[in-house]
């Protein structure tokens, strides 16, 4: 039998101390030292032997072949469906739904042949029954076990023999040989390891469901999100019926897909024209309001930009900046660029900038449209409402390309859109929307036709 020492690991960076202190020397994180119990002496976790190197073109692909969950919009974001062998990991906010998406794709795969085993590590099996009546995902396939030990949920696995194994949730399983609370570093990490060599060694296909943080981030040690294969993104607000899934890390395909799916009484349901759902109660006689052509993907999205400019609150102090849904820093920029190249008086304004429906907007190419948005808040005017905008500001003011610009165009022609100001170097549209093409913020401000808007 090894021996054990005490370390002391990071839950942020997974950095090692000798002892306790209030500050990881790692990554200068506070109050993230964990104790834990480590061999310190044996093989390397993970570590899998008894295979023989061979020519990689003589390796077996077929492996690698995704089968569908029957999940539409799950499938697009994993391209095309969970691999064998595989482990993803899936984590969102509590009550967002990731337990009833995991259902259904649970008896989508047993439509497909699979053998299918749901762990339940914090729910009762009756609870878990009753929300399998009403997704309608009661299936001959579809096992299910109420446990939360490890060696119990191996025992199961053996007796069931999946094809698929949904563990719900990894942070609530506990190994009863690893000197630990259930939830801890050591445990979190012990329990993953068992399962991601589970997948490896029989090729059964492992989903774990993963807690989130405060700030978003999933929770339990670094490592985590690098055993898996596969790491999903479950968001949305849940007051509201919009959800979206990403992939944030995908060995088997893209990460740049997004899943869009609507709520309801039933479960999860997919958003066939997601784009006319975002501007459904949009209101194009407000002043702030700024449509933007977006591409998740494959798939073009408009969305609505809105702005809000209210007087400073407290004259003496900095004005106050809410974001929702755009990068703080990008909005920083755009309000940097207004004051200094437009000489939009941005500093004697507090400014609240939202997306409509509870997506997240990541790419650069809403640069422009938030522009416009903040400038029509500023001026107290709308802007045209059959008008879109797209394009990347930089720091000169500057407006330049974006990736797919005749996508977005196409989309935005078909909800009837007729004027999109764009780059100057913009490539052509389709028919029945008119180009205004631009080299500066300040062109575009004034192509849109605000006449108020307050100057320095």
């Amino acid at each position: 039998m090894s021996k054990q020492r005490v370390v002391f690991r990071c839950q942020s960076c997974d950095g090692q101390a000798p002892q306790w202190a209030g500050r990881c020397p790692t990554c200068g994180a506070w109050n993230s030292l964990v104790e834990e119990l480590q061999r310190a002496a044996g093989p390397a976790a993970g570590v899998r032997t008894g295979s023989a190197p061979l020519p990689i073109a003589d390796v077996d692909a077929s492996a690698a072949v995704a089968r569908s969950t029957g999940v539409a919009e799950l499938d697009r974001v994993l391209d095309g469906g969970m691999v064998s062998g595989s482990v993803t990991l899936l984590g969102g906010e509590p009550g967002i739904g990731k337990s009833t998406l995991l259902l259904q794709a649970a008896a989508g795969l047993t439509g497909g042949g699979a053998q299918v085993l749901y762990v339940s590590a914090e729910e009762s099996a009756a609870q878990v029954r009753v929300r399998a009546d009403r997704l309608g995902a009661l299936r001959p396939k579809l096992w299910m076990v109420a446990e939360s030990s490890l060696p119990a949920v191996l025992a199961a696995i053996d007796e069931v023999a999946p094809d698929v194994v949904v563990v719900d949730s990894i942070q609530t399983v506990h190994d009863p040989e690893v000197a630990s609370s259930a939830g801890s570093v050591t445990q979190v990490r012990a329990c993953a390891q068992a399962f991601v060599e589970l997948a490896k060694q029989r090729g059964v296909t492992v989903v774990l469901v993963g807690h989130v943080t405060k700030d978003g981030s999933l929770a339990g040690p670094r490592t985590l999100e690098h055993l898996v294969d596969t790491v999903l993104s479950f968001e949305g607000d849940r007051h509201h019926a919009l959800r979206f899934l990403r992939a944030t890390k995908h060995r088997f395909g893209a990460t740049h897909e997004l899943g869009v799916f609507e709520m309801g009484e039933s479960g999860l349901s997919v958003v066939d024209d997601a784009a006319g759902l975002f501007l459904a109660d949009r209101r194009p006689e407000v002043s702030g309001s700024a449509v933007v052509p977006v591409l998740e993907g494959s798939r073009p999205l408009l969305v609505e930009l809105q702005a809000l400019a209210a007087p400073v609150a407290n004259p003496t102090g900095s004005p106050h900046r809410s974001v929702q849904g755009v990068d703080r820093s990008r909005v920083d920029v755009v309000l940097a660029v207004l004051q200094q190249h437009v000489g939009i008086a941005v500093h004697q304004a507090d400014v609240f900038v939202s997306v409509v429906g509870g997506v997240r907007l990541v790419e650069p190419g809403v640069d422009l449209g938030l522009a416009l948005a903040i400038a029509s808040a500023m001026s107290g005017e709308p802007l045209p409402p059959d008008l879109v905008a797209l394009g990347e500001v930089g720091l000169g003011g500057e407006v330049r390309q974006v990736r797919h610009t005749d996508r977005r165009l196409v989309e935005a022609a078909r909800l009837g859109f007729a004027r999109a100001i764009v780059p100057r170097l913009a490539p052509e549209g389709p028919a029945g929307i008119d180009l205004i093409r631009v080299d500066s913020v300040g062109e575009a401000v004034a192509a849109t036709g605000l006449s108020h808007v307050a100057r320095q």
